[in-house]
């Protein structure tokens, strides 16, 4: 059995507000930002963090998985630093995405959901990021990018090497 996941004293400290915002007998409304949190303090949502919200939020650690597994903003397994997320829907598609993502895939070495060996990069492909007019898109992180062409890909690449997002 794994270890049990503990929250920081910071990230605890966030629980407690959120928590603090609904009232008891809602307390299992929690779940998607407490999950927020915990993807925040360890990079992703395994097992033993879905015991963790479970345990804060008086549910079943099943309870959780069906909610973290449901939404995809939510990652299940470890990423890279930054998670890029080219959308492949049709009105991105007829923009060029393919192009934008052939080229992350070729300058970053790696394929689709697949990180990078540093741990800097994952790739992965989305479904509507709902800028349909300003496509192609790509969402690093929480930031979108829109009319993404291969060379913006570039600059957005060299933004991040100087550790700006």
């Amino acid at each position: 059995m794994a270890t049990p996941l503990e929250f920081t004293d910071a990230a605890r400290e966030r629980a407690a507000k959120i928590l603090d915002r609904y009232p008891e007998e809602y307390r299992k409304s929690a779940v998607v930002p407490l999950l927020h949190l915990a993807q925040e303090e360890w990079g992703y949502v395994s097992p033993e963090a879905m015991a963790c919200v479970a345990g804060l939020i008086g549910c079943s650690p099943v309870k959780v998985a069906e909610i973290a597994t449901f939404y995809p903003m939510f990652n299940k397994e470890p990423v890279g630093e930054h998670v890029l997320a080219v959308c492949h829907t049709l009105p991105c598609a007829l923009t060029g995405c393919g192009s934008v993502f052939d080229h992350l895939s070729e300058k970053l070495g790696i394929g689709l959901g697949e990180s990078t060996e540093d741990g800097r990069f994952t790739l992965r492909k989305s479904e509507c990021l709902a800028a349909c007019d300003r496509g192609p898109v790509l969402l690093v992180n929480r930031r979108l990018h829109t009319h993404v062409s291969p060379e913006k890909v570039d600059e957005i690449l060299a933004e991040l090497d100087k550790g700006s997002r």
